[in-house]
């Protein structure tokens, strides 16, 4: 597949030539895509939700009447579930939320997540994003004139520092290494931006898997 670079001021940068097997899938699979990002959002969650349990809550313990004699049902502590201001059962503890997901399965959700970027026509390769000043009004009137307004921006190796305080202003403009490359931040995005160096570091990222 080959596709136009083109530069921030919209002048050309000539053309690269993008590997069909990362690129140019045609039949994108959702099912997988969306493995992919129920992984990943599982993984962020903190888990920290907590209730109380019976040796927590702060009420006596003592025995609230007779066993016997009182024609009620038999009852212990107030802190039992039952009782309002007493303890919840079976409720959320701190926990993790992860769960394990192959490399094979996220690589290859990856690879469709990038084909569906380039069959939708949403795939911009940009000669670089460095910048002389970090100017965000003068980032986004370059942005817009290029067609990005909601996108994700991969810069290379190492975000460019001035293009990176330019952006960080701008809204729907997520900015992130070659590092920084997952399923779910491409999909949200209505457009991917890659620069060269991102396409070199993808290509070397899958060449191993191509290999095989």
């Amino acid at each position: 597949m080959k596709l136009d670079v083109i530069k921030l001021d919209g002048g050309k940068g000539g053309s690269i030539e993008l590997p069909d097997a990362i690129f140019g899938i045609e039949e994108i699979r959702g099912d997988i895509l969306q493995r992919v990002v129920t992984w990943q959002l599982a993984k962020r969650r903190s888990g920290n939700h907590k209730i109380q349990v019976r040796n927590e809550v702060s009420r006596t313990s003592k025995k609230m009447y007779k066993q016997k004699g009182t024609g009620g049902a038999r009852h212990g502590s107030r802190r039992a579930a039952q009782f309002v201001g007493g303890a919840k059962a079976h409720g959320p503890v701190v926990r993790s939320h992860a769960f394990d997901l192959p490399k094979k399965v996220r690589a290859l959700a990856l690879r469709h997540a990038l084909s569906s970027k380039a069959k939708d026509g949403s795939l911009i390769v940009v000669d670089n994003v460095a910048l002389k000043d970090a100017k965000t009004a003068a980032l986004r009137e370059q942005l817009g004139k290029i067609g990005v307004t909601h996108a994700l921006v991969i810069a290379g190796a190492e975000v460019d520092n001035n293009f990176k305080l330019a952006a960080r202003n701008i809204p729907n403009v997520d900015v992130l290494p070659n590092a920084g490359l997952n399923v779910y931040d491409v999909l949200r995005r209505r457009t991917l931006v890659l620069t060269k160096d991102a396409v070199a570091a993808i290509q070397a990222r899958f060449q191993p898997e191509e290999a095989a």
